[in-house]
């Protein structure tokens, strides 16, 4: 069935391969700073910065079906180094601007059937990891927000969450700048790889679709078995 899906960010790494999966079999609306290869796809593109604009609803359908947080951060040093307003920085991007677009569709998505939303955290909230304090507590507020929101809202949303380890996308291109560089990130893996932006994208396609209606308030955490495994 083809569905209403809006998508704040997606003009690159995870949102532009999700983006390019959906937008052939939905109407796809990308709300994003930036246009980059979007030109391509048959989608709506909406210009709009999450940290400091309020999003155009006037530009939106009447009802959405899907809802999708793509901003975020990876901000990572000792705790040691991290100003108060670091922090703020990073809860801002990551956390209170989800919450400020969300309420801006709120009544739209209350339209479909039901709505699906994908919000997206890290490993680093289950598996505790030097040097993630900041990032750590902003995508932790993620998963906490959604699970409250999941059980508010059902049966009318389904809201989860997924939880990646290090992809391989223009966000991290600082811990993947080279060939040793992503080896060495490659073996810290049970699945001796980085993620994909391909991987993070099927899981919240799945997430998207109705073969997902019977889940929600999950976190998934796509992350080639880091916070599970340990295999020495």
């Amino acid at each position: 069935m083809k569905k209403n899906i809006l998508l704040i960010g997606g003009s690159h790494g995870i949102g532009f391969e999700l983006v390019s999966q959906l937008h052939k079999d939905h109407e796809v609306f990308v709300a994003s700073r930036t246009a980059d290869k979007l030109s391509d796809l048959d989608v709506t593109y909406i210009q709009y910065d999450a940290e400091t604009d309020e999003l155009p609803t006037d530009e939106l359908p009447e009802k959405l079906d899907g809802f999708v947080y793509c901003p975020g951060s990876i901000n990572l040093k000792p705790f040691k180094m991290l100003s108060a307003e670091a922090f703020e920085k990073d809860i801002q991007l990551n956390f209170l601007s989800l919450v400020k677009s969300l309420k801006a569709v709120e009544g739209l998505l209350k339209k479909s059937d039901q709505a699906s939303l994908i919000f997206f955290s890290t490993v680093a909230v289950k598996t505790g990891m030097p040097f993630h304090t900041s990032v750590a507590a902003a995508k932790g507020a993620i998963e906490g927000f959604a699970k409250a929101l999941a059980a508010e809202y059902a049966p009318s949303f389904r809201v989860n969450v997924i939880a990646p380890s290090l992809t391989d996308t223009p966000l991290a291109e600082k811990l993947l700048g080279n060939d040793k560089k992503k080896e060495k990130m490659n073996e810290r893996h049970p699945l001796k790889r980085v993620g994909t932006a391909t991987d993070i994208a099927n899981c919240a396609r799945f997430l998207l679709s109705d073969d997902s209606s019977w889940v929600t308030g999950q976190v998934f955490g796509i992350d080639g078995g880091m916070s599970t495994l340990n295999v020495g």
